[in-house]
């Protein structure tokens, strides 16, 4: 599925890909909550890196979290945050561990997005203490990490593209 988004003032515009579109997957670390508003989360979709095409690239910035390391000690996060650096609008995360893939944030997607028949919570250990996750009875939450990627939970309820 072709994936059309931008961000709020529309000085970055952009397409990609995916095999993954349902924007299931809620993630309520602090990181997410933080850099990208909302309701206490996030949800991130997934795409095919080489399929990426940007217009209005000059805008972009690059923001990277400090994550606590080994033995407490804080280092930056491979993973990168895409945002527009005129408006704030947060557009996608970039891994180096995973360089085929971008991840762009359901909130930037312009294109109608098909309805999850579920999601999935993750990071609820770190959820404000706000927020109230609305979570459906066929809903899956975890304290930390799901026990399915992105693709997993597509293949599992046949909804692969």
């Amino acid at each position: 599925m072709l994936l059309k988004g931008s961000c709020h003032c529309q000085a970055v515009r952009f397409s990609v890909e995916s095999e993954h579109p349902y924007p299931f997957n809620l993630c309520y670390c602090s990181i997410c909550r933080k850099t990208a508003g909302g309701g206490g989360f996030a949800i991130n979709l997934s795409g095919r890196f080489d399929s990426l095409k940007v217009q209005g690239q000059e805008h972009i910035r690059v923001y990277q979290a400090k994550i606590e390391g080994d033995a407490g000690r804080w280092a930056l996060s491979p993973l990168e945050r895409r945002f527009c650096g005129v408006c704030g609008s947060m557009l996608w995360c970039w891994d180096p561990r995973w360089p085929d893939l971008v991840h762009p944030f359901a909130s930037a997607i312009d294109t109608d997005l098909p309805v999850p028949p579920e999601r999935t919570h993750l990071m609820l250990d770190s959820k404000a203490s706000w927020v109230v996750p609305q979570a459906g009875g066929n809903d899956k939450t975890f304290s930390e990490y799901p026990d399915e990627s992105i693709a997993q939970w597509h293949e599992r309820l046949k909804l692969v593209r």
